[in-house]
C-alpha cells in the first residue's frame, strides 16, 4: 500500500439535496450520494435515511468477475452468487450476511446494477443490532447522477477504488 490509512472521513449533507453529499477524506472532497431521506439521528428500517453518528468498516466485498481485486488494508472477500444480506427486522440474522435462498427477506448481494461491485460493510447498528434500526448501511457504488440510496453512502466507481485502498479498520465515518 502506498498510501496511508485515514484516520477520519467526514461525510457531510450538500447544500440543496438532501440525498447528495460531500465525503471529505484527507485533502480529497468527493461527492456522494446519500439516502433519499438524507441523514436522520433516528433511523429506522425502510425509511430511506443515512444514519447520523460515527461508524467504522468492518470489511468489504467485491465482484470478482467484474473487475480486479481492490487494494485496501480491510478484510476483503468475493461476493459469490449465494451471498445475501437478511432486512427482516423480526429475523434472528437482520443485519446480518446470510446465504440464498433464504426464508426471511434479504437484499442480494451480487446486484445485477454493479452498486455492490465494491462494498464497505460499516458498522452501522452493528453492536449490538438493534431490530427494525437499519439494515446494511454500505459505501459503495453510486447510481448514475448520484441517484439517493436507500440509506448508504455511494461513490462513484473510480473515487471509491481510490479511497478503498486508504481505508482501514481504524478508519472512522463522522456522518453528520
Amino acid at each position: 500500500m502506498t498510501s496511508q490509512t485515514l484516520s477520519r472521513i467526514a461525510v457531510h449533507r450538500a447544500v440543496g439535496a438532501r440525498h447528495r453529499g460531500r465525503l471529505h477524506a484527507g485533502g480529497l472532497v468527493l461527492p456522494c450520494a446519500l439516502g433519499r431521506a438524507g441523514i436522520r439521528r433516528d433511523k429506522r428500517e425502510g425509511d430511506g435515511a443515512t444514519p447520523a453518528g460515527t461508524v467504522r468498516p468492518l470489511g468489504a466485498f467485491f465482484r470478482a468477475d467484474r473487475g480486479r481485486r481492490p487494494e485496501t488494508p480491510l478484510p476483503l472477500a468475493a461476493i459469490r452468487a449465494a451471498d445475501g444480506w437478511c432486512d427482516a427486522p423480526g429475523d434472528r440474522n437482520y443485519n446480518r450476511p446470510v446465504l440464498l435462498p433464504y426464508p426471511a427477506s434479504a437484499e442480494r448481494m451480487r446486484r445485477e446494477d454493479r452498486l455492490y461491485d465494491l462494498v464497505v460493510d460499516l458498522s452501522a447498528n452493528r453492536a449490538p443490532i438493534r431490530k427494525g434500526r437499519g439494515s446494511a448501511i454500505f459505501l459503495h457504488v453510486a447510481r448514475p447522477g448520484f441517484q439517493p440510496t436507500e440509506g448508504c453512502i455511494a461513490l462513484e466507481p473510480r473515487a471509491l477504488r481510490r479511497l478503498l485502498a486508504r481505508i482501514g479498520p481504524r478508519t472512522r465515518f463522522v456522518v453528520g
